[in-house]
């Protein structure tokens, strides 16, 4: 029998060819999963074609056509109506299946987790499915949660600037496209964004409701609430995209139910799993997504400071990357305490 340090999973990777899907890959191999077999699933489009894991080609395989049993564990990346389709097929057939669109997250029988907030509701999942987080709720909570469960936020106001790579491999294309074009002098045409992206920014992401927000912006509110699990938190959000390829940025403001000065939330977040404090009140002394988030997997955290026009407020500037711990990381994180459980 199996013990759970020696027991092997299938695993299964659907979208494998999309830039999430690619990094999935690669950190599943970094972190010495426990694979024995693992089956890179695409759409028909991209079956055929072959991606590295371990230093292996393996031939990317049809999901349409793929049959699902034997697989243990499903890592899903390839977008909302795919793991609408797909995904209770895997769980039915036994997998438990890990997602990363928003398919799942505000069902009330799905687990919404980040792994060093709630990792105790991975095994709440009844219908075989976790979800997770969207990118920039989960390098939110992993540096706010510490504050919220010592001190109590009653309220977050949040500017987020997200990267390209945030909306898939053809924004990052556009952008790099269109500041080519722009530094020739020539005429741009944007396509995936509704006005040009490079060195400009756009405040909107994803389709706008009824109230104003966009659903990017609500899903801040939403999510906090779901994996805090405290809907007394009031969220105020906004959500810009920014001409830079890897890592959302977030300035973040919090009020309080008790008082927490810039010194203890230093060193309360310096002691949490998942946070980097940089924080030197000096000219390069803080994160941002070039020089610290990109390719790493840390939530990094500067420019903590009291805020000056509510007694009980707070500043914190978060920085991550939004393809490793935004995504892939922690839907690798959540199959490590799924391989835990043995």
């Amino acid at each position: 029998m199996n013990t759970p340090q020696t027991r092997r999973f299938n695993v299964a990777v659907v979208g494998a060819t999309g830039a999430v899907g690619e990094v999935m890959l690669s950190i599943l191999a970094e972190r010495n999963f426990p694979v024995g077999t693992l089956v890179p699933l695409a759409s028909e489009r991209s079956a055929g074609n072959t991606v590295e894991f371990r230093d292996q080609e393996l031939v990317v395989q049809d999901l349409a056509s793929f049959d699902p049993s034997g697989i243990d564990i499903a890592l899903f990346s390839a977008g909302g109506e795919t793991s609408k389709q797909y995904a209770p097929k895997f769980a039915a057939a036994g997998a438990v299946v890990i997602d990363n669109s928003s398919a799942f997250r505000y069902d009330d029988d799905v687990p919404l987790v980040v792994s060093e907030v709630n990792p105790e509701q991975v095994r709440n999942r009844p219908r075989g499915i976790v979800a997770n987080p969207n990118c920039s709720t989960m390098q939110l909570l992993v540096a706010l949660a510490p504050l919220h469960r010592r001190y109590g936020i009653e309220r977050v106001n949040v500017a987020t600037y997200q990267s390209v790579s945030g909306a898939g491999r053809s924004a990052m294309e556009e952008l790099g496209k269109q500041t080519a074009q722009l530094l020739g002098f020539n005429a741009i045409n944007p396509e995936k964004f509704p006005v040009q992206i490079a060195f400009n920014l756009i405040p909107h992401i994803d389709s706008f409701l009824d109230n104003g927000f966009t659903k990017e912006e609500m899903k801040l509110v939403w999510e906090t609430r779901k994996i805090l699990g405290d809907d007394s938190i009031q969220v105020n959000p906004t959500a810009v995209r920014v001409p830079v390829f890897y890592g959302h940025s977030e300035a973040v403001a919090i009020e309080t139910r008790e008082k927490v000065t810039a010194q203890a939330a230093r060193e309360l977040l310096a002691a949490s799993p998942g946070v980097e404090v940089v924080d030197d009140r000096k000219p390069g002394g803080y994160p941002t997504p070039v020089t610290h988030a990109s390719g790493k997997d840390a939530v990094y955290v500067g420019r903590i400071r009291e805020d000056i026009s509510h007694p009980r407020g707070l500043n914190l500037w978060i920085v991550s990357d939004n393809i490793r711990k935004g995504a892939a990381l922690n839907a690798v994180q959540l199959a490590e305490l799924v391989a835990a459980e043995g």
